[in-house]
């Protein structure tokens, strides 16, 4: 991966670059990615939800990592959302690790899985735990990152084009090394 650097954004630089975040994530749906959103959602929405995370960013709740290009053009990103209950503190969630589809097969997934993780211990957050579709690239991406699969709920959540599908949900501590 020698022509993208994958970093951690401060909630700053994270809001300046909402627009860029929401692209990401709307090619992501546009491919049929279940991360949440619908195949109707529009820029603006995007643009919404990146607003929402830098602000937990900014209070701390939330880390953000990016890859980007040596041009500074963003290819992907992933967050971890520390658990937020008095009783899970060394608790944090892996969400919306996406890579646009012009970025993928580079690696970047996984710099961009490692980069989280990195954080994520620096934070104190030990325990991760994530859901994926089963059968597809990012399932076989945790599974080789030594992701333990807990179980397939099945009709979990709907496809950006309609139609349920299952979701497949990991842990990882990362006390582990």
């Amino acid at each position: 991966m020698p022509d993208a650097v994958v970093r951690r954004l401060d909630a700053t630089e994270a809001a300046a670059r909402c627009g860029e975040l929401a692209e990401i994530l709307l090619d992501c749906v546009a491919g049929g990615a279940s991360v949440s959103f619908m195949a109707d959602t529009t820029p603006e929405d995007a643009r919404a939800f990146w607003a929402g995370v830098a602000e937990s960013v900014a209070a701390g709740r939330t880390i953000l990592v990016i890859a980007e290009s040596a041009e500074g053009r963003l290819l992907g990103t992933a967050q971890v959302s520390a658990a937020g209950k008095p009783n899970q503190p060394h608790r944090g969630d892996l969400a919306k690790m996406l890579v646009h589809r012009a970025a993928r097969g580079r690696g970047l997934g996984a710099a961009l899985l490692a980069a989280a993780e990195r954080e994520a211990l620096a934070a104190g957050l030990w325990l991760l735990v994530l859901d994926t579709t089963p059968g597809t690239p990012a399932d076989r991406l945790y599974t080789r990152g030594g992701w333990v699969p807990v179980g397939v709920i099945p009709d979990f959540a709907l496809w950006p084009q309609g139609g349920l599908g299952a979701t497949k949900v990991f842990y990882k501590d990362l006390r582990a090394g």
